[in-house]
Parts: structure tokens; sequence; C-alpha cells
């Protein structure tokens, strides 16, 4: 047989094996990046599922607090993934109540302790349902809260009880219960939230924040 006979035979088989291999490493790749994001990339794909998660309706649902959002004190969007990985106090605030000075001075001392050898983060929430005390605007507060040389992070303004709370404080209370009842009593409520987004603990307004080093030592 010469050349000019075998090439026409050759042909389609050549055309049919390339398709063929083209085919298959399409879908080889597409099932190694579906089984390393399964095995290796669990982040990406949680923040592909958290695209859905509407923390305002779907708030029972979260699986940790890193899946919510919330405004800092200059009204940026916040989310709190970024707190992965470092145990947290969060707290809501107020400038006039009788709590404010051993609360606000002793917080700022145990962040100054633990934030850059054990991961401290201290997220605090002003609040103003409680006898009024938090009334002023978010400069206001910044102004306030640097009269303690705060270094910890401040949000903007919100409800912790009541239709209108957060949804982060709403799965909170839900997670750790109080004293007669899940809704917050006062200015001050302070929970330990774990490494992995976990509210461990609850203290109540009248637990001074040195009080609680004992249990955030077990988690740092």
């Amino acid at each position: 047989m010469d050349g000019r006979s075998v090439l026409p035979q050759i042909l389609p088989t050549a055309i049919l094996v390339t398709f063929l291999s083209l085919g298959t490493t399409e879908l080889v790749y597409t099932a190694s990046e579906d089984s390393t994001c399964r095995r290796n990339d669990r982040d990406r794909c949680s923040a592909n599922k958290m695209e859905t998660f509407d923390q305002y309706t779907d708030w029972r649902n979260a699986g940790s607090m890193h899946e919510f959002t919330a405004k800092d004190i200059r009204g940026d969007d916040v989310s709190l993934s970024i707190y992965k990985g470092f145990v947290c106090i969060v707290v809501n605030v107020a400038s006039q109540c009788g709590l404010t000075d051993s609360n606000y001075a002793q917080l700022e001392e145990l962040y100054e302790k633990y934030r850059d050898t054990h991961k401290l983060k201290i997220l605090a929430f002003p609040c103003d349902q409680f006898n009024g005390q938090e009334p002023g605007s978010s400069t206001d507060i910044m102004n306030f809260a640097r009269t303690y040389n705060v270094q910890f992070d401040m949000f903007e303004k919100i409800k912790v009880n009541g239709p209108g709370a957060h949804p982060l404080w709403k799965w909170m209370k839900e997670r750790q219960g109080g004293f007669l009842g899940n809704a917050i009593k006062w200015n001050f409520t302070k929970f330990i939230v774990d490494k992995d987004g976990q509210p461990v603990d609850r203290f109540s307004p009248t637990t001074p924040p040195n009080d609680l080093e004992a249990t955030l030592t077990e988690y740092l």
C-alpha cells in the first residue's frame, strides 16, 4: 500500500482519538476541580455556600459567627470571617452606664495583654436599648472610646433585643442562653466565641472583664 491510500484511513481515526482525548481531559479537569474543592479548598466551597446565606432570614441556620456580617463604627461592611482563628469577646457597650468605666478599662487591658501572643479580638457593639445610655452618633462613640485608648474593634450602634436585633446577637443568644431567658439584660453582656466561631460562654453585665480571663485562657 502506498502512502496515499493509507492516509485517508488514518485521518478519521486520528480525529476521533483527538476528540476523545480532549473530551476525557475536560471531564478529568472538572472532576479533579470538584475533588480538590471537597478535599483541599473547603474555605472556597464555604464561601460559595455563604453567598446564598441571608443572615436576616436564615440566622438560625448559621454554623458559626464567621458567616455573619456587620457594619463597623465607620459604616463599612465587615465579614466576620476575618475573625477565623481568633478567640473573641463580643460585648454590647454604652458610654453613659455605671458599668462603663470598669468595662472599657478592663476590656482594653485584656486586649493589650493577649492580642499579639494569643490572638484575642474584642468586638464592641454600642447599643442604646438600656435606659438610653448610648445616645450619641458613631463619631461621638468613637471619640468617647478614644478617652480609654481603645484599640479593639468598634462596630455601628445596633439593637440586641427584639425583632430588630442584629442577626448575630439573635444567634448568640440562642446558642448561649442567659439567666431567666435569653434576652440581653443590660449593657456589657459578654460572649466568648472560640476560634471556630462558636459561642462557648456568656457573662452577665456585672461580671468584670478581668473575671473572664480564666475562661479565656482555656480557648486561647
